[in-house]
């Protein structure tokens, strides 16, 4: 009978595992940092994590973007945006987009935020050799116009999200473009462009009739007839619409949504002036059980009947924005401190509400116990002082904002809006 064999006879672990075995070793390891440590085994296990390797975030010229498309085959995502703070860099150029072309054909999504050097010429090749792509966010690239991003919208047909926000050159040519070869879109950040008119809005609705947001803020020629369109085209598919800043956008526009979007969730109509609070009561009735987010600040016709309307009837509201609305008093907050009222809400700007007393925030404070925002900058009437002779309870971990400048953003609070 042989022995058994010794540490030292047993098989090298390269001779028994398979590529396929190896490639299901590295898809149960989690954190990125153990699917480093895989690669650096060996230059087999380097060239299986290197196969298997989806995602790639980079700042390289030609050269190195080659040898990384080599390395790197099965790449989906690559991120090569710019810091907006790196004004004096261009970032990815029209070059490099040929080489993005021509080595990364699988690509599914490609970030060029804040590349300023990259033109429609570069635009023209991406359209050209990357028929996969569902997802491209050129924002802040200011260089491009419709040009180069027909040819994306020609040649990308799968194309899914596309982000163009201060893209100023865009007009509604090539939303007339995506309406008819990219039926699939489903999220369009425009904010912006401002030559966009309700004309270019009403046929992207009419090629795209399953839009899932929408962001057309500061596009000012946008008004009641785009807004409306898109509501009834797009329906219940419809989560997020942002129209800051949109001053012909009125209470037909706000019906319209209550009639037709229910499952909203974001709505950011700050700056519309002219919007008043019987429309926002009949929206927050229809959108009882989805709305988690609304921006109203700047809406100078909204009164506390608005906002008692939103606190009374969505649950699941996280975040309210009514700032510098003046014609909202303490009585927007009656009844909550009755134990059948339960918010979730999590922020709310009353800033610059002038009427607003220690009164109001108290039954705030009293019926919202998930409250993490609380900004009341320029409220004269509730201050650090008055807040505690008044001797006011915060809930734990929430952050109270009494000063500073209105301009002043704080992005913990940004990203509910």
């Amino acid at each position: 009978m042989s022995a058994s064999p010794s540490v030292g006879d047993e098989a090298p672990i390269n001779a028994v595992l398979t590529d396929d075995e190896l490639r299901a070793v590295l898809a149960r390891l989690g954190p990125e940092s153990e699917r480093d440590a895989f690669g650096l085994v060996c230059k087999r296990w380097l060239q299986i994590q290197s196969s298997e390797r989806r995602r790639l975030r980079a700042r390289a010229g030609p050269s190195m973007l080659r040898r990384l498309a080599a390395r790197f085959p099965g790449i989906r995502e690559l991120d090569l945006s710019q810091s907006p703070y790196r004004s004096f860099y261009p970032g990815v150029i029209d070059d490099d987009l040929d080489v993005i072309a021509r080595g990364f054909c699988n690509l599914r999504v490609l970030a060029l935020q804040n590349c300023k050097g990259i033109t429609d010429v570069g635009m023209i090749k991406l359209g050209d050799g990357l028929p996969f792509l569902q997802t491209l966010d050129v924002s802040h690239c200011r260089r491009l116009s419709d040009r180069g991003l027909k040819v994306v919208a020609l040649g990308c047909r799968h194309l899914r999200q596309l982000y163009i926000t201060g893209c100023r050159l865009i007009t509604d040519n090539l939303l007339h473009a995506i309406s008819k070869n990219c039926s699939n879109l489903e999220e369009l950040g425009a904010a912006g462009c401002n030559s966009i008119t309700d004309a270019g809005i009403s046929a992207l609705a009419d090629g795209c009739h399953n839009m899932k947001s929408l962001d057309i803020s500061k596009c000012n020629k946008v008004g009641d007839p785009g807004v409306c369109r898109i509501a009834e085209v797009s329906s219940s598919s419809l989560l997020s619409l942002k129209l800051l800043d949109c001053s012909k956008v009125g209470n037909k526009s706000i019906y319209t949504l209550a009639k037709f979007c229910c499952n909203l969730e974001t709505l950011s109509i700050g700056g519309c002036r002219d919007i008043s609070d019987e429309p926002i009561e009949a929206l927050a009735l229809a959108c009882c059980s989805s709305l988690r987010s609304i921006r109203m600040d700047w809406c100078l016709k909204i009164t506390g009947a608005s906002l008692r309307s939103l606190l009374r009837s969505c649950k699941l509201l996280a975040a309210i924005d009514v700032g510098c609305c003046d014609h909202i008093t303490d009585a927007a907050f009656q009844g909550m401190q009755t134990n059948v009222f339960q918010s979730e809400l999590r922020v709310l700007k009353i800033n610059n509400c002038v009427s607003i007393t220690v009164a109001g925030v108290s039954s705030v404070i009293e019926s919202c116990n998930a409250l993490e925002h609380l900004d009341v900058r320029s409220c004269p009437q509730v201050t650090r002082q008055s807040c505690e002779q008044a001797g006011l309870q915060f809930p734990g971990g929430c952050k109270v904002n009494f000063e500073g400048s209105l301009s002043e953003s704080d992005s913990s609070v940004d990203r509910f809006f």
